[in-house]
């Protein structure tokens, strides 16, 4: 009995000190952004806090380095999404609100999502993953070379998919089907860079939504489901993605046709 009550302790201790470091991870970055206003302090804090990425035998680094690629790749997006905020030129007030909101959503993904390794948590992981790195990646990357922007939206799909697929222990045509979706987004992110439409978030409009970031989101969504029907019935269901379908094209027909002629254009 004291050696199950010594677990106990232990284990509520180390749930104890795993939140307080994670919150202390999200402060730092947030006070980094805003007092330094140097992205690179925030990226350099975003890599210590991934040490244990090293803490094993070389040969094990880059498997540690892809499976946590989407959390750096998180990480990175809200240290820049931070810096943009306060950038934008906001009053005090809206400015310590969107701070805060971003804080807070950090610290949910650091404690409650990232955590997770049930797939469907890992499948909204990889979704996340792509929304804010999209939106980040084409957030700064205004006056960059197209060829950066296509390398990067490459990596934010290899990645996302690899997650993904490791999560139905996919081991045969996880690279090749990495590949291929980081290409598709490559695709579509030079398509993006010559018709960049992005959208004002509520309370500002200084701090934009690229329209990308959520057709991508979409696509991937879409993509997983016809991955998903596969892998269950050998053959992807028409009643497994219709209305996943529908919904993506829907949504993305009302950004096309709809808020285009209300879109900011980055």
């Amino acid at each position: 009995m004291e050696l199950l009550k010594l677990v106990r302790r232990r284990s509520f201790l180390s749930e104890v000190v795993y939140t307080v470091l994670n919150v202390a991870l999200a402060l730092a970055l947030v006070f980094v952004v805003y007092f330094t206003e140097s992205v690179w302090l925030g990226i350099l804090l975003v890599l210590l806090s991934k040490w244990r990425i090293l803490a094993v035998r070389p040969r094990y680094w880059y498997a540690n380095f892809l499976s946590n690629l989407v959390d750096i790749i998180v990480s990175v997006s809200v240290v820049l999404l931070l810096l943009t905020v306060t950038q934008a030129g906001l009053n005090a007030s809206r400015e310590l609100a969107l701070l805060t909101i971003g804080t807070l959503l950090y610290i949910a993904w650091l404690l409650f999502l990232k955590p997770r390794s049930k797939r469907s948590y890992m499948v909204a992981q990889a979704g996340v993953a792509i929304f804010l790195g999209t939106w980040a990646l084409f957030t700064i990357s205004y006056n960059w070379p197209v060829s950066i922007v296509v390398l990067g939206m490459w990596v934010i799909g290899y990645s996302a998919a690899r997650h993904v697929l490791s999560a139905y222990d996919e081991e045969t045509y996880s690279l090749l089907l990495g590949i291929m979706w980081g290409l598709v987004f490559a695709e579509m992110s030079w398509v993006a860079y010559h018709w960049a439409i992005a959208y004002a978030l509520p309370f500002t409009t200084t701090v934009l939504l690229p329209q990308v970031a959520i057709i991508v989101t979409l696509v991937s969504f879409v993509a997983y489901k016809s991955y998903d029907s596969f892998y269950h019935h050998q053959k992807i269901r028409t009643t497994d993605i219709l209305l996943p379908l529908l919904f993506s094209i829907s949504i993305i027909a009302v950004l096309l046709f709809v808020f285009n002629r209300v879109g900011t254009t980055i």
